[in-house]
């Protein structure tokens, strides 16, 4: 072989190399950032992409008005309104229907303690969208209690629901936002993007991992102590194509002056009372965000001996949770998986 061929050889393999580098360099995924607000508090999602997609933004609004559409309280013309205001023709979507199905699943296994008819008293405490009632009696709150109850309620073969007493309110937004968040992440994933994350108020599920720096997706504890405007947190998390919610009371609650008392916005559905129980706050890793969603809330109702007995029934199901000993001393439960993800 002559210099001459050398030289071409070498030429052609520069020149590839070249071209070689100059498609890897722009064939990298970028991250993709965008904020907004849904549900009365703001989300954030974060995925990896080539390009910014303007219609994957415009999907993820179409779902949150479908979501909104279908099971907001706060929206009078919404379906779950209308139901809630006696419309026995209203036909549910699938939207309302997995979030009914869901919600049973839970109210049968917490035996209870997870109970969507709880709206009626949510509101009546001044947690709902309406005022709250003055002066709430023990014999107002014993009323109230006939309203309450998933049993009372059907989802009927032809997509209608049944209310065996048309006062009762049903009430999903204690699992509705975490199956927003997964309906979200579906419609992302449909779109062939597999890294991304997506929060709504606190509420969080991931896929795949944060390529910008190679490693899994990490999610912060909130202390009990943390404020609004300076949140802490107890501790930080790996999560892998998992979802994780929060529930607590160190910071949602409400002052009778007429009363008195001290309102909490976690009711126990078995009671009918508003107060503290010995659940501070309540972290749970699911599958889903619409489990992780409805069982923080459950736990925080059941108390710790109750949530520890259900935790070792559930599969898949894991939780961080802060509560009140005998002595007041405040203390932690954390069940294995979870603490397998907590870095150090």
């Amino acid at each position: 072989m002559n210099i001459s061929n050398n030289i071409k050889i070498f030429t052609f393999l520069i020149f590839f190399l070249f071209i070689l580098t100059f498609f890897c360099c722009n064939d990298k995924k970028q991250l993709i950032t965008f904020n907004g607000v849904a549900f009365g508090t703001s989300y954030k999602i974060e995925y990896y992409d080539f390009d910014e997609n303007p219609n994957i933004s415009k999907g993820i609004d179409s779902v949150i008005q479908s979501i909104n559409q279908s099971l907001s309280t706060y929206l009078p013309k919404s379906d779950i309104s209308k139901i809630n205001n006696g419309n026995t023709d209203i036909v549910t979507d699938i939207l309302f229907q997995d979030v009914f199905k869901l919600s049973k699943d839970i109210y049968i296994k917490s035996k209870g303690y997870f109970d969507p008819t709880v709206g009626v008293l949510r509101n009546a405490y001044g947690f709902g969208d309406t005022n709250p009632i003055d002066s709430l009696t023990n014999f107002k709150l014993d009323s109230m209690m006939n309203y309450v109850g998933f049993d009372k309620v059907k989802l009927l073969t032809n997509g209608k629901i049944f209310k065996e007493n048309k006062n009762i309110y049903i009430d999903f937004n204690s699992i509705a936002k975490g199956y927003a968040i997964d309906k979200i992440v579906e419609y992302i994933q449909s779109n062939a993007i597999e890294n991304l994350r997506v929060e709504v108020g606190g509420e969080i599920r991931t896929t795949g991992k944060n390529l910008m720096y190679d490693i899994n997706w990490t999610v912060g504890i909130e202390s009990i102590d943390s404020k609004v405007s300076n949140r802490i947190s107890r501790a930080r998390i790996k999560l892998v194509n998992k979802s994780i919610a929060g529930s607590g009371n160190f910071r949602k609650n409400r002052y009778d002056s007429v009363n008195r008392k001290k309102y909490v916005h976690t009711i126990n559905p078995l009671t009918g009372k508003a107060e503290q129980g010995n659940v501070l706050s309540s972290y749970v890793i699911a599958t889903t965000c619409a489990e992780a969603d409805g069982y923080a809330t459950t736990f925080m109702a059941m108390g710790i001996e109750k949530s520890k007995k259900l935790l070792s029934e559930l599969d898949e199901i894991d939780a961080y949770l802060v509560y009140l000993d005998s002595l007041g001393e405040t203390k932690t439960y954390i069940t294995k998986n979870f603490k397998k993800l907590i870095l150090e």
